[in-house]
């Protein structure tokens, strides 16, 4: 029986693309209540992956972690990695949006730290992004990726001491992270030993059809994307770049569409676990990101996630879509587990 890796729900859906303009955010409690409550054939999620941001947590209240902690053991989840909140900053920005973003990493593994300490987080990294916008970025892309290779540097110096490994996070729209010649570009220029690569299905998927970055798309335009065969080839060249540096792997689904919602820019669409449209085959094509390029299972992480950001609020209220996604989890792992 495989019981690793972990499997995980995550908080900020919630969050992501909702507010005043747009649907109104998912209360933190709604969200913890529905992931314990999901069963399939007697197995449930282990846990939650947070995203540390308002209105769900305060971190600067020192009580938030206890009272998170006290949370989620009522209910016998763990909590994995953490989702930075760095938007107030910029690893791109002036002096002091980089400062912000620093201290917000800091912060944010001062949560994780306390977490640790009170018994509820064993695994999962602290996720980032550069919080800079590709159209942002184009306008000096050697300048800017150097600014940001500078900030990353000093996040990963902050969270190293707390023994915490940075994971940026691959989605087209944060700039010198928009493709994958980008996002290993950044990776290999920051060259510290803590910091590695979030791969999310769903988004990394987007990086084979050039999205934000044409010159970087592997999937011939107008080649047909039901074509399993060409988006297997696609996504082998992608995970062989990026494998290497995947230490946060999230399980989605896409159907080859950006979307965005509120103040969100688009991205790679995450489409239902269940979606006749999506173009990729989870279990299958998971593999790619959880095994080596001879089929070995890589054990780089100790928990998976989902992650199902803009879904509306009417499917994520439905306790069936957490139950479905359980279900494609529990078939990744049957796949590409492992026994404790």
């Amino acid at each position: 029986m495989n019981n690793y890796p972990k499997l995980h729900n995550a908080t900020w859906p919630g969050l992501v693309g909702k507010g005043p303009d747009s649907e109104p955010i998912i209360p933190f409690d709604s969200l913890l209540e529905m992931t314990a409550t999901a069963e399939v054939d007697g197995v449930k999620f282990d846990g939650l992956d947070i995203g540390l941001l308002e209105p769900h947590f305060d971190l600067n209240d020192p009580d938030e972690a206890k009272k998170l902690a006290e949370k989620v053991s009522k209910y016998n989840l763990k909590v994995g990695s953490l989702v930075a909140p760095i938007w107030a900053g910029s690893a791109m920005g002036t002096a002091d949006q980089r400062k912000i973003f620093v201290e917000m990493v800091r912060k944010s593994c001062e949560f994780g730290q306390k977490l640790k300490e009170l018994g509820v987080r064993d695994y999962g990294v602290v996720r980032i992004d550069s919080a800079a916008g590709v159209g942002d970025w184009a306008k000096d892309p050697v300048g800017n990726t150097k600014q940001i290779v500078a900030t990353f540097k000093e996040a990963c110096d902050v969270a190293a001491e707390f023994g915490e490994k940075l994971a940026a996070e691959g989605e087209i729209c944060w700039g010198a992270m928009h493709s994958w010649k980008h996002m290993v570009d950044t990776l290999e220029a920051v060259d510290r030993p803590n910091i590695g690569f979030q791969a999310d299905m769903s988004h990394t998927f987007l990086y084979t059809l050039g999205y934000n970055a044409p010159e970087h798309r592997i999937i011939p335009e107008g080649a047909d994307l039901h074509d399993r065969e060409v988006v297997k080839a696609a996504l082998k060249t992608v995970t062989d770049a990026l494998r290497p540096w995947t230490i946060d792997f999230h399980v989605a689904q896409n159907d080859g569409s950006v979307f965005g919602s509120g103040s969100h820019d688009k991205t790679g669409r995450h489409c239902q676990a269940t979606d006749p449209n999506g173009l990729l085959d989870i279990s299958h094509d998971a593999g790619y990101w959880l095994r080596d390029e001879n089929g070995n299972l890589t054990k780089a992480m100790q928990h998976i996630c989902w992650d199902g950001c803009m879904f509306p609020n009417a499917v994520m209220e439905n306790q069936q879509t957490w139950n479905d996604i359980l279900a494609a989890m529990i078939k990744v792992r049957d796949a590409h587990g492992w026994g404790a």
